[in-house]
Formats: structure tokens, sequence, C-alpha cells
């Protein structure tokens, strides 16, 4: 591998700090959203639209990155996308409104969308193959200093100040991001576009609207009892068949069909689902059992999730020897890895410790970032480089709309277990159990007192809540065991992994 030049390393300088910046400002509002609950008056899936709407208008956006790469250049999209992306975050500081939130963080979304993936592309097509796995690790390096700042910013902000100013403090980060965005790039590709394809992006647009709104409202709705769920599955499935066809038919579509000619290519984007899927739900449901069951303040929540950063940056140590040595070893270990993780979150009760929390989370982060490096070499290792930006916006896409529906269907499962297991909990406290249960209920007061059965009934949906989380936390278990195989599809180019 050869030695990076100045423009080299100031072009990785700037897609580093803007990919920090897309990353603290997604990590940083997962530790505020118990507090965002309280002042929005929202109830527990209500709030966690604020994360999924965000994810879902960037999974929209996405398909855009390519034809604005071509039209703007990559200077000025990268521009516009941090200037957007900064002045949306500051105006969710202002907000009173579970309503005008949701519309800020779609327009944050919708802005910070062809961050990740031109971040991607850029690095891809500025350094030689060879450098790849070197670039896509020292890349990573940036990336989860996000993941690591951001729960600790958001959870130190939102106690020293109030949850506004994680918002608020994203303008001069912001400012600096674009700094080093018009010093590093140029607008290289700028006036190569092709005609915009608006029909394939309103189908794949309605597509993934129409599955968000189902997994999110969903539950509240008694699924398919409710003909607004029955009406959102029938789009979501004919909008994603009439874009395929469109695809396949169009002169010019939003992406191209040689995307899917690439076996490896197809392959990784199974694999970057299963990665959107596991990135952000940890932040989503650590928080609000740190916060509503055990009581803890929202800088020690941000300490503790942070230290799944600490995981994804101990990883870099060893991530690119093992890519090298062996991409699709490595990527199994990484997926083995969390499954290990989300298996003793699973083990996890309610008098769960600190160091159980950090060090679950530290083990999850370190095998998320064993998997992403050789999947990211992997999958596009044999994509040809006039492609690259349409490859990684897709990427992105799939990464993103991973996350948001899983995130919907962990609250699904978490809302689910919970409301039976209070049912059952609740159900074994009778009279006919009193002298069997009497130790555990004289906990709480005199079992004739009048305020003993409310603090009864507030454990049992604290115990019924734990159990919720359990089982969340289980299908982080599932997800990477059934899809480990898939890496073995994988065919390794050894003359670009060297």
């Amino acid at each position: 591998m050869g030695s990076l030049s100045a423009r080299q390393w100031l072009i990785l300088l700037s897609v580093q700090f803007t990919t920090i910046l897309f990353g603290l400002t997604a990590t940083s509002v997962t530790v505020i959203l118990p507090q965002l609950k309280g002042a929005l008056s929202a109830t527990q899936d209500q709030i966690s639209w604020v994360l999924t709407f965000n994810l879902v208008a960037t999974a929209i956006a996405t398909p855009l990155t390519g034809w604005l790469a071509a039209t703007l250049g990559w200077r000025t999209l990268m521009v516009c996308s941090v200037v957007g992306f900064t002045g949306a975050s500051m105006l969710c500081g202002l907000v009173d409104s579970l309503e005008t939130m949701l519309a800020l963080r779609v327009a944050q979304g919708a802005f910070g969308a062809p961050i990740f993936p031109m971040g991607q592309t850029i690095l891809l097509a500025s350094f030689h193959r060879s450098q790849h796995p070197f670039i896509i690790m020292m890349w990573g390096v940036g990336g989860v200093m996000g993941p690591i700042l951001g729960p600790t910013f958001g959870g130190l902000v939102s106690e020293l100040l109030s949850w506004r100013w994680t918002f608020f403090l994203i303008l001069p980060l912001g400012a600096i991001a674009a700094l080093t965005v018009i010093l590093a790039l140029t607008d290289r590709e700028k006036g190569t576009a092709p005609r915009f394809d608006l029909v394939g992006f309103v189908f794949i647009g309605l597509a993934i609207a129409g599955a968000q709104l189902m997994f999110d409202r969903g539950q509240r709705n008694d699924w398919f009892q409710s003909p607004e769920i029955i009406a959102e599955c029938i789009a979501a499935v004919v909008f994603s068949i009439m874009f395929a066809i469109h695809m396949a038919t169009a002169p010019a579509p939003i992406f191209q069909p040689a995307l899917f000619r690439d076996r490896n290519f197809v392959v990784g984007t199974a694999l970057v689902l299963v990665m959107g899927m596991l990135q952000y739900t940890p932040m989503v449901l650590f928080p609000p059992l740190l916060q509503e069951l055990m009581g803890y303040p929202e800088a020690m929540i941000g300490y503790l999730v942070a230290a799944r950063g600490l995981g994804n940056l101990a990883s870099f140590c060893v991530v690119a020897q093992l890519t090298r040595f062996n991409p699709r070893l490595c990527l199994c270990l990484g997926l083995g890895i969390q499954a290990v993780a989300g298996l003793w979150m699973g083990s996890l009760g309610i008098t769960l410790t600190t160091q159980d929390v950090m060090w679950s989370n530290i083990l999850h982060g370190f095998g998320f970032g064993l998997c992403y490096t050789p999947m990211a070499v992997l999958s596009f290792s044999t994509l040809p480089v006039p492609l690259m930006t349409q490859g990684n916006a897709l990427f992105s896409l799939i990464r993103m709309l991973g996350s948001s529906i899983f995130v919907s269907l962990t609250l699904v499962v978490f809302a689910h277990s919970t409301a039976e297991a209070s049912v059952s909990l609740a159900s074994s406290v009778t009279l006919f159990t009193r002298d069997l249960l009497g130790p555990w209920i004289a906990m709480f007061g005199d079992p004739g007192g009048r305020d003993v059965l409310a603090r009864l009934a507030s454990e049992i949906q604290r115990q019924a809540s734990m159990i919720g989380y359990i089982n969340a936390f289980h299908l982080l278990t599932l997800v990477p065991l059934a899809t480990a195989p898939l890496a073995l599809l994988f065919v390794v180019n050894r003359a670009s992994s060297r």
C-alpha cells in the first residue's frame, strides 16, 4: 500500500468530520428520548418516531445522492447537506410539540441523507483499491466517534443545561464540518447527471413510507384488523413491485440494474440490512430501560451507551489485518460476537449493574466494528467505479431502512411482551397466593395498608417492562446468527485486498 498524499489526508479528514457530525447528532438523540417523551407529552411508541421518522426520511432521500452529486458536484452537495442538516438540528431545539419535532427531524434526515453514502463514495473513488481496507478502517475510526461522543454529549448537555441545547450545540460542529469540506473537495462529477428518474424515486419513496408506517402504527391499530394497516401494507408491496419493474425497463433508472448483476454487491445489500438492524437498536432500548426502570441520570446513561463506541474503536486495532487475511472469516466472527452480546443483554434482569450494561455494549460494538469493514470491502471489491456513487446510495438506503424498521419491530416485541407479562404477573397475585407471596408483598408496606396495592401494581409493571426489554434484546441474538452464513457467498478478490 503506497503512502498517502497531503491532499488525500485532507479528503479523509473532511469525510471523517462530516461523518462524526452525522453520527453524533443521531446518537445524542437516543439518550434524550425519555426527556422528550415528557416534554412533548408523547407515549413510548410515539417518541420512537423522533428516531424512526428521521431514519425513514434519510432512507427515502438517499436515492437522490447519485443524481445530486452528478448535478451539483461533490463539494456543493456536501456543503448544502451539512448546512441544511445543521440548520434543521438547530430548529429542533425550539419546538414545543411532537408534530413540529417530527417535521424537523424529517427535514434533518433528508438534508443529511447524502453525507454517509457520499463520504464512502469519495473515499473509495479517491484511493486505490489496495488502500481500501486501511481507508475504510480509518473512516470507521471517525465514524465510531459519533456513537462514542453522541450519547456522552447528549447525556451531559441535557443534564447540565436541557435537552434543547443538545440540538443548539450542533451549530459550531456543523460550521467546522462545512469548512473542511470547502477546503478538501472539488466539484467532481458536476454536470454529468443523466435525466432524473422521478417515477422511480416516487415509487421507492412510497414503498418505504408505506412499510415504515405499517410497522410504526401496527401495534397501536391492532395490525391487520385495521383498514389503515392493510392499506399501508398493500402500498408497500405494490410500489415495491412497480419500482422493480420500472428499474428493469426504464432507460435511465435511479439505480442501474447492473448493480444487481454484481454478486458481491447483492450479498452486501442483504448484510448491510442486518448491519442497519443491529446499529441503533441497543441505543434505543437502553436509555428508557435505565432511566424509567432503574432511575439512572442522563449523564450516566450517556456514558454507558457510549461504551458501544469504545468497542467499535477497539475493533479497529485488528479489523484491517483480519480483513486482509480473510474478510469472510472476519465478517462471520463479528456477527458471532454480536450474537453473544445480544445473548448477554437478553440475560440481564431487574438487578442489572452498570458493568453489565457497559461490557455488553462494548462487546456488541466490537462485533459491529469487525463486521462493517470486511462487508464494505467485499461488497465493492468487484463493482465498477462508475457505479460506486449509486451503490453507496443504495447501501445507505438499505442500512437506514433496516435500522428504522427493526427499531419499530423491537418496540412491537417490547410492547407485546410487556402487556402479556403484566397480565400474567398481576393474575398471580390473588387471595390464594397471599401466603406464598406475603414476604414479597411486605416489601412494599403493610399488606393491609392503603397504598400497598398501588406500589405493588407499579412493581408488577416494572417487572413486566423488564421482561419486554429482555425479549426485545433476544432479537439481537437471532438476527446475526441467522444471517452469518451469507458471508460465505462473497467471492474474495485477492488482488484488490492486498
